[in-house]
């Protein structure tokens, strides 16, 4: 899932993080996944798309667009934080998780919930310099990401879960520059975001099909089994519909359409080229997300501009 690490295996190379912090702090910049920034862009995708939907002030953009990227490194490392607290003694039978810091023993569970509290602060404090709504909206979507590592326990839909949660920035962007929210436009833009996450998440959760089927942990990938794709498209669809009429209704010009076609383009492939019995195949065409929010960002600029 999205606050787990990306890859099966462990790069060959040293991450960053080993090589140019101090040693002390190298536990806790893993505990946040610092060196891997996919989790951080997938928080802040709906965040952008929905500040760029509804400026008129180009100049604002960049701030806007600094804050909400802080703010999803910081909210992300969190629930990768409570993600790890919650599954220290599971991720120690597991291969490719034994080795995370609470799992590890490199970090006591006291030394994570404290971390977690300084990424809570470092998150929402960015937010005080905007309105009211944008910091009670931020504060109410704390629930949800400290709710969503128990899901895979109670549910075989966990993604779902994520996707609610994940999708929170869709709300924040009209929130902070208007002072409050168009559902017309924010509403689908969310929806899209949810479908969004079942297709990516779901790619993501095969990785971990055979150990989570042994610990009795749940997911869409074991709920869907080799019917996955099938059901991934349906989602894709559902995306590009509901981005289409947040388009639609914030009145935007025709290169959002080319993009948008564009970013079909992108889910297509992942999904029909994706091995879902290969691990590594799975975690690159999750990775490759990231570029489909950039796509669809871009499509909002161009649409805005020649408007």
């Amino acid at each position: 899932m999205v606050f787990k690490q990306t890859l099966q295996k462990k790069s060959k190379r040293a991450s960053w993080i080993d090589t140019n912090l101090p040693e002390t702090f190298r536990p806790y910049a893993h505990l946040a996944r610092l060196d891997k920034p996919i989790g951080s862009w997938l928080l802040a995708w709906p965040a952008f798309w929905s500040v760029a939907l509804v400026t008129d002030d180009f100049g604002s953009l960049p701030k806007m667009l600094a804050i909400f990227g802080w703010w999803a490194i910081w909210i992300r490392g969190a629930g990768c934080t409570i993600n790890d607290y919650f599954d220290r003694d599971f991720d120690k039978k597991v291969e490719r998780t034994k080795s995370r810091p609470l799992a590890s023993g490199a970090l006591s569970p006291a030394q994570g919930l404290c971390w977690l509290a300084i990424q809570l602060f470092m998150g929402l404090g960015i937010l005080y310099q905007l309105n009211m709504l944008t910091l009670v909206l931020a504060i109410l979507h704390v629930p949800l990401v400290f709710a969503y590592p128990l899901m895979k326990r109670i549910t075989y839909w966990p993604q779902a879960f994520l996707g609610v949660m994940i999708s929170w920035g869709a709300f924040l962007g009209p929130a902070a520059l208007e002072g409050t929210i168009d559902p017309k436009i924010a509403c689908p833009l969310y929806v899209a975001s949810f479908f969004w996450t079942l297709v990516y998440d779901t790619i993501y959760a095969h990785q971990d099909k055979e150990d989570d089927a042994k610990a009795g942990v749940k997911s869409t990938a074991l709920r869907f089994g080799d019917l996955t794709k099938q059901w991934v498209s349906a989602f894709a669809i559902a995306t590009i519909i509901a981005l289409a009429l947040s388009g639609y209704n914030a009145n935007i010009s025709w290169p959002y359409y080319i993009f948008l076609a564009i970013g079909a383009g992108q889910l297509t492939w992942q999904i029909w080229t994706v091995n879902l019995s290969s691990p590594a195949d799975c975690g690159r065409k999750f990775v490759s997300n990231q570029w489909f929010g950039a796509i669809i960002f871009a499509g909002v600029i161009l649409g805005k501009l020649f408007a």
